[in-house]
């Protein structure tokens, strides 16, 4: 059997290294021992989280369907509404309470929130602003009409039970009738658009929804302060709404009673729409003004809707609406409606008339590569909201146009995977749902329409300086505990070209994309934590990744590669050249460089990262016969080096 190139060259080292060279000492901060430590995970698989990465045998989670009736007063805006929440405890614990999100307490002057905006501008508040906002309860019951003890405190409100709700399976019904006043601005998430033709109002945590409670945190209670979003459990949700009957009301479901609510005309061109790849206008500019494209005879109209297998829901309201929509294809051969509902100002200069095209176009693509789309529509609402995500609904910057316009659609409906249907913990992994979406989008975006918005990622070497900033927070901070400033970087792009480099550098798209495949499928409507990502990633792949996980997802650790020395061999070119690369940061990375020799070829040698596991320096054996001009490491710039100007030799 021919003994393997690297082998050989690693044997014949011990005789091949110039004296100088291994005299040579180097200032690296690498440590080995450090950057391998076998002891990454802090705690074993049990029943409930596999430690192969999937849910245990044991695995339970609790669920929250809800009955919801809801009115929207346009002059006051106010909600006022109802829900009725039957709650099943799948735990092995008695629960003695329940604890409700109210997350539009954040907008009251007494809310933490509030409180915590500075004067310096903020996407999450006005520390100059008048408005309070936040929830009137104004009765809470139980399922036989009794009064329920409750007690608020900021954006969480706990409800007493009069005796313990049973464990594996116990059912308790909650009855909550509530208003609150709209913000204008509500943390980026929600609010009004004024607009010529009426106010755009997009509604979102606008109902008291059950926190969830798991076999990690027990209930989790971390309040709502703006950065960190959402984590609720999954059920099933009946929804009316009660708005002004010239308003178009659009939420994240099937809507039930659609000839009550539109027009002859428009329910013709939705079926219509529902049969064509085309965009299909349902209310025209033009017709937006004209009367008659409303039901005539009644001041208000109440729509209804169903939404299943949701951890969330929200709905939009406007008399302002264009609406239009076109068929979304599947995989298995069903349909969904891609629907986009904006005003005459987000019209034209190819802008919002083509929102209905993106959305169509980035579902499809996400249900072939990860999962089929679950719900029957997928609704764009323009707003005063730069990009929120909602299941089957997404609220995007009402002035966006062009590859703006295409790429938050796309983000916002590539969170349908991350977190909408991959439950993860927003509140405190940003990143398990903004890095990995923000990753799936270069993907998406690179396969759109020939690449009509396509924009390579870029030189690494330079993304690293603001990557690997020694300023910044580790990437597995929660996002209330990053600087502002930094959640753009660290929640969103640094972990997306985290997993972008581990795909096509690391592990390969073969290896990588089986096994994000497969821990979507593990977690699909479940609630996954960091491990078992890790996990999942690095079972069904077959490789430790210890090592990256802990140098940019738990630590904010710097990469530097550089040359030392380049020599030939008995000082004879024809023997081959003797190269030595140094590790002179703390995190490790597999070697790939370029050879070029005095007849212009350019030879490419990669070196796995295991040469870093007891090595801060490391010295190979290219078998070159002729002078070497040149060495390049990380030639296509692809990998997170802030400190290039090392990379590279030159023969003098």
């Amino acid at each position: 059997m021919k003994q393997p190139l690297l082998v050989g060259l690693i044997c014949a080292m011990a005789w091949v290294i110039p004296h100088e060279v291994k005299s040579q000492q180097t200032n690296s901060k690498y440590s080995y021992t450090e950057a391998f430590d076998p002891f990454f995970y802090t705690k074993n698989g049990n029943p409930y989280r596999s430690a192969s990465g999937q849910p245990g045998p044991a695995y339970w989670q609790n669920t929250a369907d809800y009955k919801i009736s809801a009115r929207l007063n346009e002059q006051a805006h106010e909600i006022t509404g109802s829900i009725t929440v039957e709650y099943t405890n799948n735990s092995p614990d008695e629960l003695d309470f329940v604890w409700f999100q109210l997350d539009q307490n954040m907008f009251s002057q007494q809310g933490r929130g509030q409180q915590i905006v500075p004067l310096t501008n903020s996407r999450y508040g006005d520390s100059m602003s008048d408005f309070d906002g936040g929830y009137a309860i104004n009765s809470v019951q139980l399922g036989n009409g009794t009064a329920a003890k409750h007690l608020i405190n900021d954006t969480r409100m706990q409800v007493f039970l009069p005796e313990p709700l049973a464990a594996d399976g116990g059912k308790t019904t909650i009855r909550i009738k509530y208003a609150y006043t709209v913000p204008m601005h509500g943390a980026d998430r929600t609010g009004i658009l004024e607009t010529q033709n009426g106010n755009i109002f997009a509604i979102a945590q606008w109902f008291p929804r059950v926190a969830v409670y798991d076999d990690v945190l027990g209930w989790n209670v971390q309040p709502y302060t703006g950065p960190g979003e959402f984590y609720l459990e999954y059920g099933n949700y009946e929804v009316d709404i009660t708005a002004p009957a010239n308003h178009i009301v659009v939420l994240g479901g099937e809507l039930l009673n659609p000839e009550e609510v539109y027009t002859p005309t428009q329910l013709e061109r939705l079926e219509r729409a529902r049969q064509s790849d085309k965009t299909v206008l349902i209310r025209s500019a033009e017709e937006v003004i004209k009367p008659d494209s409303r039901p005539q005879g009644k001041q208000e109209l109440t729509w209804k809707f169903r939404l299943e297998k949701a951890h969330d829901v929200a709905w939009a309201s406007s008399a302002a609406f264009i609406l239009d929509a076109a068929k979304i294809n599947l995989e298995s051969g069903k349909t969904a409606l891609a629907m986009s509902a904006y005003p005459v100002e987000s019209n034209g200069g190819n802008a919002w008339e083509r929102s209905t095209e993106y959305t169509k176009a980035s579902i499809e693509f996400y249900s072939k590569m990860l999962m089929e789309y679950p719900y029957p529509v997928a609704v764009n609402v323009a707003a005063d909201v730069g990009g929120m995500e909602y299941p089957a609904i997404v609220f995007c910057g009402y002035k966006a146009k062009g590859a703006s316009l295409w790429g938050v659609t796309d983000h916002e409906f590539g969170h349908i995977w991350f977190p909408m249907i991959v439950g993860s913990n927003e509140r405190l992994h940003a990143w398990m749902d903004e890095g990995f979406n923000t990753f799936i989008n270069t993907l998406s975006t690179e396969a759109f329409n020939g690449g009509e918005y396509n924009r390579p990622m870029g030189d690494a070497n330079r993304l690293a300086l603001i990557y690997t900033r020694p300023d910044l927070e580790p990437i597995m901070s929660t996002p209330q505990s990053m600087q502002e400033r930094n959640i753009g970087t660290l929640a969103y792009r640094k972990p997306g070209y985290g997993l972008t480099l581990l795909r096509n550098e690391i592990l390969g798209p073969e290896r990588f994309d089986r096994a994000f495949k497969t821990y979507l499928q593990y977690w699909a409507y479940k609630h996954p934590t960091p491990d078992d990502f890790f996990r999942t990633i690095e079972n069904v792949a077959g490789e430790n990744l210890n090592w990256f996980w802990r140098g940019w997802f738990q630590h904010n650790w710097r990469f530097d590669q550089g040359i030392r020395e380049v020599a030939y061999l008995d000082g004879n070119p024809a023997n081959g050249v003797i190269i030595t690369i140094d590790n002179l940061e703390k995190m490790p990375m597999p070697v790939v460089l370029d050879i070029t020799t005095q007849n212009g070829e350019t030879h490419r040698v990669k070196l796995p990262v295991e040469i870093w596991e007891r090595n801060t320096s490391w010295t190979f054996r290219y078998p070159s016969t002729e002078a070497v001009v040149a060495v390049q490491l990380d030639p296509d710039k692809v990998y997170p080096d802030h400190n290039p100007a090392n990379n590279r030799w030159q023969a003098k």
